[in-house]
């Protein structure tokens, strides 16, 4: 019997999967991640990067059925793509680490909220589609790394968001796996977004992939056909990429949800441990800025390359958000002066000062290996290495300028997957990125209704609260 191609597969999973599969457990992590996520959504509102996008949707012209933030209403594929940036924009999202790749699995939650406004989506249908959104993309991860061949993540985000809406929006298996063909070519992102010197649309890249992937759902609804074979075929993933997807889907569970993990600091996700490290230096030890003679930091390989001056660039060179919430160097240096990392450290006029632009000067950051070539070789001999992404090895020196030397090492952070966020952890996060755009009432309002989502019946109650914040840009 001839196989059944992945396109097809892949569409069984996201349609027939059912919530009793996900399990409890699973969806208590779902709606915290939700309402991280919500977090993020509710803060980014008043931030002049969206505001750039917003007067863009002006231009091209408002209207439509989705009911949206910030602005009246927009059709579903632009609301898609407004949710995506405003959950993605301040950097301070959920990831899931792979060992080659990693993803942003709330990126898929933008276009699920403009979905549950196209007919009647109860609170489990969007935590069911939310599951296997999240662990497709997870599961591709690990299967298909293309982060290591140039390719950035959000490919693989375009099949978990096509997965999700499908399911969301009625398509059936075959008209699924044409939307998935259709996504598989035509996204195909470079990972240059993310190197240095790093722009703005490093925040908006994803929200480009909700606004194809609802245009190519609402088409394969239609019947529009596509390339079912696109991993597959002539031509296809495994010939362009040399990388093959041969998983048996009809055996997927719900078993990476769990490996989701949340952020305690708002700073690229590899710098978690080596910075609560940092915290631990600073709450046990007296010192000030002016105490500090130079920081040594040694992290694994994937840390260093993306926020430690490796393979994406110098990131000691910090002048805007975007370089600075990707520079291990700029973390280190303002956690230090501030006590914190929160997006009030990445307004301009705290990036720019001299304080912490000296700081970061003094931070070194290193591998426990000194080779990082070839990349396989370097990852079996170094210690730090080889442990990720099950640990993330850590280890911090700080010389004082009297000649004392403080160390601490760490294995992960509060928000990993090995010490995950309680529900006080997450709406005391929540609240805090929240506090200043909305009311403490409408605060929780939207806390008791993520909490009992799977008991609601109309996703309309969230989707309403969330077109009531009307923030104006700084």
């Amino acid at each position: 019997m001839e196989k059944e191609l992945q396109n097809f597969q892949i569409a069984r999973f996201a349609l027939n999967s059912t919530l009793e599969e996900i399990g409890a457990e699973n969806i208590d992590q779902l709606k915290k991640h939700l309402l991280d996520a919500l977090g993020s959504l509710i803060h980014a509102t008043g931030k002049p990067t969206i505001h750039k996008l917003v007067r863009q949707m002006r231009v091209i012209g408002e209207g439509g059925k989705c009911k949206v933030p910030l602005l009246e209403s927009l059709p579903y594929d632009r609301a898609a793509q407004l949710y995506t940036a405003l959950i993605r924009y301040p950097d301070f999202m959920d990831n899931f680490l792979g060992k080659e790749a990693t993803c942003h699995p709330s990126d898929n939650i933008g276009p699920l909220l403009a979905a549950s406004q196209f007919k009647l989506t109860s609170g489990k249908d969007f935590l069911t589609a939310m599951a296997v959104a999240y662990q497709l993309e997870c599961r591709l991860v690990l299967e298909i790394p293309v982060m290591k061949e140039g390719i950035d993540h959000t490919l693989l985000l375009g099949y978990s968001i096509t997965a999700g809406l499908s399911r969301l929006l009625g398509l059936t298996v075959e008209q699924t796996a044409h939307a998935l063909g259709i996504t598989g070519c035509s996204i195909s992102p470079i990972v240059t977004s993310r190197a240095s010197y790093t722009y703005e649309w490093k925040g908006l890249a994803s929200s480009m992939d909700a606004l194809d992937c609802m245009g190519i759902v609402l088409l394969a609804r239609e019947g529009m056909t596509g390339p079912i074979a696109i991993f597959e075929g002539p031509k296809g993933f495994d010939e362009v990429f040399g990388m093959k997807l041969d998983y048996d889907w009809n055996k997927e569970t719900f078993e990476l949800i769990h490996r989701c993990i949340l952020k305690k600091y708002n700073v690229e996700v590899h710098a978690q441990a080596s910075i609560e490290g940092i915290d631990d230096l600073r709450k046990t030890h007296s010192f000030t800025a002016a105490d500090i003679k130079s920081i040594d930091i040694t992290t694994f390989l994937t840390a260093y390359h993306i926020i430690g001056s490796g393979a994406y660039g110098d990131r000691q060179v910090v002048e805007s958000k975007e370089q600075a919430d990707h520079s291990l160097f700029y973390a280190a240096a303002v956690l230090l002066l501030d006590g914190e990392i929160y997006p009030g450290q990445y307004e301009p006029e705290r990036i720019n000062k001299p304080d912490v632009q000296q700081l970061l000067r003094k931070v070194s950051v290193s591998t426990g290996f000194p080779l990082h070539e070839p990349v396989t070789v370097a990852g079996i001999l170094d210690p730090y290495t080889i442990a990720y992404p099950d640990k993330m090895r850590a280890k911090i020196k700080i010389d004082l300028q009297d000649g004392s030397t403080l160390t601490c090492e760490k294995e992960d952070y509060h928000g990993f997957f090995t010490r995950p966020f309680s529900w006080e952890d997450t709406i005391v996060k929540f609240k805090r990125l929240a506090s200043g755009v909305i009311s403490e009432d409408l605060q929780e309002q939207f806390i008791d209704i993520v909490k009992t989502l799977d008991n609601q019946p109309d996703m309309s109650i969230l989707t309403d609260l969330i077109s009531r914040i009307q923030h104006t840009s700084g």
